[in-house]
């Protein structure tokens, strides 16, 4: 397993990564924002559709929080922009593909599922301050009702 390479109060790694659109990304973009970037296992599973939907669902009163919402999965550009575009999604999706930003996070582990072993994310949610630092984090999340548990303690 990833060891875990950052904790609270910790400057968030930043990160440069494209989007559905193609369009760059950076972290340092949002400074002045509280950013929820929560890491996902794969586009258009159930698990992570019914995770994505709840974010989308609730954009509205986290824009009124001041809070952006960034999903990362190790998913392509292309792959991302049909998901965005299945779920009718209002934030953005950014193509991790050699998961260089997962292994920064430490979410980037050893995984074993019915007699076979590979490398995948961790599903797991960290809330970055308005300065840039991780404020909370979250690992090993489980889908239903992670959004409010988030949302109660902000």
């Amino acid at each position: 397993m990833t060891k875990k390479i950052i904790s609270i109060g910790s400057t968030a790694p930043n990160f440069t990564l494209k989007d559905q659109n193609g369009t760059i990304v950076r972290l340092s973009d949002f400074l002045g924002k509280k950013v929820i970037l929560y890491f996902y296992v794969r586009d258009d599973t159930p698990g992570c559709t019914r995770q994505a939907c709840e974010f989308r669902d609730d954009i509205d009163s986290l824009r009124k929080r001041n809070i952006i919402v960034l999903g990362v999965s190790p998913n392509s550009v292309d792959s991302h922009k049909r998901f965005v575009e299945k779920y009718n999604l209002t934030f953005s999706l950014l193509a991790d593909e050699d998961a260089k930003l997962a292994k920064k996070y430490g979410v980037w582990a050893k995984k074993n599922m019915y007699g076979r072993t590979f490398y995948g994310i961790i599903r797991s949610t960290f809330v970055i301050d308005e300065e840039g630092r991780i404020m909370k984090e979250y690992r090993r999340v489980k889908v239903d009702g992670h959004l409010g548990r988030v949302l109660k303690e902000l």
